[in-house]
């Protein structure tokens, strides 16, 4: 039922947003004097604004097709290297890498975005490294054939990612697949499998919750698993190919991210339609660019969601040495020789200070030399993996982290 009022609801404002945009584009046609007198610049920026809030969207693109090196403009060639039923690994390599660059894995948070998300973390690490991501897949675009997906599946998943690419990948893991994976790297680094990780970045994630609780953490604790099972778990209607599928929709994730900062994203708004009444379209244009990524949502299954939960936020299962994968504890202790770097926001709201550096200390007998830890002032969440304090002040030390470790392959 929840699912079907939603499509119904988005139905309607998807309808209302095509009028909105017509409309403001009548308003705002120079062979129409009617946009430039009284109320008509002032209606035209109301309507645009709404029209792009409400409009229908669908899974952005990376659309990465250069980086700048040296002052140089270098083409970035983009492929779909392994798919999945619910992830494939996408390829980034731009032209003129040098032979031996780093070989990076980017680890992109399943949590109701898209890894287009990731576009600006890809594109800095694409000047000097050769990038995968994990592009995970909407729930509701997977069939019921193709079986159930949980956190057991998300850790096998990068293991077989990582064991594709080959010996000598770095992994840079944002926000909450942290937990998945370390453990993976925990579990390669007991088998001894060549293909572990070289070096494993850790940014804003929820390690351990018990060390700063944010707002999202307090609300995983006090909440009994059933409540979420019961309030946010919703069936995959019948106009999806996931049809039947259990899943926590995007929209819903969408809607708690909006409610933490509902007074900043209203101002954002405020300010675009100031912007287009001004014609300042160049301001109004950037505010667009990010909306359009940040409210195009996706469904992660609900027996991932689930658990995620329950290991991660309530009971705590990997600092307290209790996680299991497919039956089998999980050793943080097995990472000997995967260096490890921990960065954490002094302004992150979602995974506050201190969860991520608990990292460090579960791989107790992994050499000094090999552990790191960056806690980068006045930055929030989002600006630790995307912006100009990212690009400025946190990729470069992830870069040279990377080069400190990077062995032949």
């Amino acid at each position: 039922m929840l699912y079907n009022t939603y499509e119904m609801q988005r139905t309607m404002l998807a309808g209302a947003s095509n009028w909105a945009a017509i409309s403001a584009k009548i308003l705002n046609n120079p062979a129409l004097p009617l946009g430039y007198f009284g109320m008509g610049p002032i209606v035209a920026s109301a309507l645009e604004v709404f029209a792009h809030l409400y409009e229908d969207r669908s899974k952005p693109e990376f659309g990465i097709d250069a980086v700048e090196v040296d002052g140089k403009s270098h083409k970035v060639s983009e492929a779909v290297v392994l798919e999945k039923p619910f992830g494939s690994l996408r390829h980034f390599r731009r032209v003129g890498l040098p032979k031996g660059a780093p070989k990076l894995l980017v680890v992109a948070p399943m949590s109701g975005h898209y890894a287009t998300l990731l576009r600006g973390t890809v594109k800095k690490m694409a000047e000097k490294h050769e990038v995968w991501i994990t592009d995970w897949a909407d729930a509701k675009m997977v069939p019921l054939s193709e079986g159930h997906f949980d956190l057991d599946d998300y850790i096998d998943y990068l293991i077989e990612f990582l064991q594709f690419i080959g010996q000598g990948t770095h992994v840079l893991a944002v926000c909450q697949p942290s937990v998945p994976a370390f453990a993976a790297t925990a579990i390669m680094g007991a088998d001894k499998d060549p293909c572990r990780p070289a070096s494993l970045t850790m940014m804003g994630g929820p390690v351990d919750t018990r060390a700063s609780p944010t707002s999202v953490n307090n609300l995983a604790m006090e909440k009994p698993l059933s409540w979420f099972e019961s309030n946010v778990i919703a069936t995959v209607p019948i106009n999806y190919p996931g049809a039947g599928r259990k899943v926590y929709p995007g929209f819903l994730q969408l809607a708690g991210f909006i409610t933490m900062n509902l007074q900043s994203h209203m101002m954002s708004h405020y300010e675009m339609f100031k912007h287009l009444t001004l014609g300042d379209t160049e301001s109004a244009a950037s505010t667009k660019r990010f909306y359009d990524e940040y409210l195009s949502v996706c469904d992660m299954t609900a027996e991932f969601y689930l658990e995620t939960i329950e290991e991660v936020f309530q009971a705590h299962s990997l600092p307290r040495g209790k996680f299991v994968h497919r039956g089998k504890p999980i050793d943080p202790d097995a990472i000997r020789d995967t260096a490890l770097l921990a960065i954490e926001g002094e302004n992150d709201d979602i995974s506050g200070v201190g969860q991520t550096r608990a990292a460090l200390d579960l791989a107790e007998h992994l050499p000094p030399a090999k552990k790191k830890y960056l806690l980068a002032r006045d930055v929030g969440h989002y600006g630790i993996f995307n912006g100009s304090k990212w690009r400025t002040r946190i990729a470069p030390v992830v870069e040279e982290w990377i080069a400190a470790n990077n062995g032949p392959s």
